[in-house]
């Protein structure tokens, strides 16, 4: 009977004392926002828009739920209120943000990137543009939405080196593009599927070469997070790297590529009131 008793004692001072148990015990449910715009990774559900949904909550979601830790995707507001709310910790996470200097003293920044969205170059399929690298766009005129998010060295190359006339949002700069009033846009890959196949665009538009630039989408936890452990950042920072082995992130960005399409789609047939 002692043997037995002490042994049950052994049994829950192991159990309490497991990586999961506690974490859970601290953390059992994290709370996450991003950007409530940006297809197809993150964006407002139109049936339910206190809540996110795109390919990095679909992520994120599997990866919490691999720990056993519940997680809920709300919409702050647009990107800078979606910041400050992590910042001040009443957010315990961004799910989508680019690495940026200045915030490392409010954020742990989680490597890898849960994705790295390449921006790439759009042109009309008919166009005569002559494109090797970055540096033979100088020649050309073209567009940026204003909600992009580029690395710090690419946007100082384009503002020293490129003629990009800003956009309101993608839409409007493929728009330009198809009216010939630029000769190219610089949009993320699965962001411009997204948009030229929703509008109708893709038989006109084209995306060309390789990626210009590769901004990293990251997870990153609030300093002043609950949730901030050394067990929940480590963990997270195993299940990123195991993502792309498994192939996980590419079939989760097509499903939501084809998600915000039918979304699109869907509004343009609404009857207008």
């Amino acid at each position: 009977m002692a043997f037995r008793k002490a042994s049950r004692v052994l049994a829950c001072t192991v159990a309490m004392f497991s990586p999961l148990v506690m974490a859970a015990g601290k953390c059992e449910r994290l709370v996450a926002t991003g950007s409530p715009d940006a297809p197809p990774y993150s964006w407002q559900d139109p049936k339910d828009p206190k809540h996110l949904i795109g390919a990095n909550v679909d992520l994120l979601r599997q990866v919490a739920g691999e720990l056993g830790v519940q997680v809920e995707v709300l919409s702050a507001g647009k990107r800078d209120q979606a910041l400050e709310e992590v910042r001040s910790g009443r957010i315990d996470l961004l799910l989508d943000t680019p690495m940026q200097v200045e915030q490392l003293t409010a954020l742990d920044y989680i490597h890898p990137p849960l994705q790295l969205n390449e921006y790439l170059v759009w042109t009309r399929h008919d166009a005569a543009l002559v494109f090797d690298g970055p540096a033979d766009l100088a020649k050309y005129r073209g567009s940026l939405s204003e909600r992009a998010r580029l690395t710090p060295a690419f946007s100082a190359f384009a503002e020293a080196q490129l003629k990009l006339e800003p956009a309101q949002n993608l839409t409007q700069a493929f728009q330009k593009l198809v009216l010939g009033q630029v000769d190219y846009v610089l949009a993320g890959r699965y962001s411009g599927m997204a948009i030229t196949q929703s509008l109708g665009m893709s038989s006109h538009l084209i995306a060309r070469g390789l990626p210009v630039d590769r901004p990293g989408l990251y997870l990153a936890v609030s300093h002043n997070s609950a949730c901030n452990d050394a067990w929940l950042r480590g963990q997270l920072a195993k299940k990123l790297t195991e993502l792309p082995i498994s192939g996980a992130s590419e079939a989760v960005l097509q499903r939501n590529v084809e998600r915000w399409k039918a979304q699109v789609h869907m509004q343009a047939d609404a009857p207008k009131q």
